[in-house]
């Protein structure tokens, strides 16, 4: 099993470490796995002046997974927009068609008190978010800012092909039908032409899966109903910017958005896995960051790249263990709990790995 490990900016250094100590040791018991690093983001441009270097996209392309940190920095704000950290995730995720975004969304009972919400309307909460994450107004052209009658304007195109949408219904389709056999179909087709297809194009792969029923919800009552009545949703599929919003909003749901961990897939499995939050250059270096999320990520990649479900499942269940001992970073800390640094709890982690 071939991985590039992409740290990046900020504590994508720091979490990334404690999850290559739990790939370590799965290595160190006899499978085979392979890891290579590379910078993408800010330090790519660091290193050589673009956001995803070509050696990078090369080590990606050649890998099995690719496991990311995060990008971006206050240091690379000024830079040309084709030059900021963010570009090249962007870049990275069109390169290798990583159309399917998968971003589950669990609270684990002890983190109950952590949600921003009351204990009785997140508790239980089991939702997986899927995004299409290769369309929409992060890739639509044209795209720009120019001066019209004497002013700037900046726009943005919203585009969604036929095609593009079916890909993504079938691959959240058939995550619901291993799960509830429930699918929330999220867009705003009652003022976008571009979510009028969604949904038209939604219904008729439905016809495929008559064991799934299939719901329809506009972004805006979906985003209100995360909040109101988040368990009622098991499977949502959104496009690109709407999934982006919904499923940072559900981060909180489940405490903390340094516990949610996402995968993005091609057609074949092939994956990228990371965090679904950002570089947090307020706390990087300080070794406060949470890397639950990352690891659980390394989870994802053996149940979705791997097909190994026996091993995501002790990675999985070894993050419930350190989580029902009591310990916590910053981010999940409440009264009554053990305080640990970033790399005390990926040690954490990997002891109870062992056991």
């Amino acid at each position: 099993m071939k991985i590039a490990v992409l740290p990046g900016d900020g504590i994508g250094p720091e979490i990334v470490a404690q999850a290559v100590k739990v790939l370590e040791a799965l290595r160190a018991e006899g499978a085979k796995i392979e890891m290579e690093t590379a910078p993408i983001g800010g330090a790519g441009y660091d290193a050589a002046g673009d956001p995803l270097p070509e050696a990078t996209l090369a080590l990606a392309g050649a890998a099995d997974a690719v496991l990311l940190g995060a990008v971006g920095g206050p240091q690379y704000d000024a830079l040309d927009r084709p030059l900021r950290p963010e570009r090249g995730l962007l870049r990275i995720r069109k390169e290798l068609n990583l159309f399917a975004n998968l971003r589950p969304a669990l609270l684990y009972p002890e983190l109950a008190g952590a949600s921003s919400l009351k204990p009785e309307v997140v508790s239980g909460l089991d939702l997986m978010i899927v995004r299409e994450l290769t369309g929409d107004v992060y890739f639509g052209q044209p795209r720009g800012i120019e001066v019209r009658n004497g002013e700037r304007v900046g726009f943005n195109t919203m585009l969604y092909s036929e095609s593009e949408v079916r890909r993504v219904a079938h691959v959240a389709f058939g995550i619901a039908m291993k799960r509830g056999k429930k699918l929330c179909s999220v867009e705003k087709a009652n003022v976008l032409e571009c979510s009028e297809l969604w949904k038209e194009v939604m219904i008729e792969v439905s016809k495929d899966y008559p064991e799934v029923a299939l719901s329809h919800m506009y972004v805006d009552n979906a985003a209100m109903q995360l909040i109101r009545a988040p368990k009622q949703f098991d499977t949502m599929v959104t496009g690109n910017i709407f999934g982006d919003i919904l499923s940072d909003a559900a981060s909180m749901l489940s405490g903390s958005i340094g516990m949610l961990p996402s995968a993005s897939l091609d057609e074949h499995n092939k994956g990228m896995y990371e965090p679904i939050h950002g570089s947090a250059p307020d706390i990087a270096g300080k070794n406060l960051a949470n890397p639950l999320a990352t690891i659980l990520s390394v989870a994802m990649m053996y149940r979705y790249t791997f097909a190994d479900l026996a091993t995501a499942d002790r990675i999985e269940n070894a993050v419930k263990k350190v989580i029902a001992q009591g310990l916590r970073t910053g981010d999940i800390w409440t009264e009554g709990a053990r305080k640990v640094s970033c790399s005390e709890m990926g040690d954490a982690v990997v002891n109870a790995l062992a056991r």
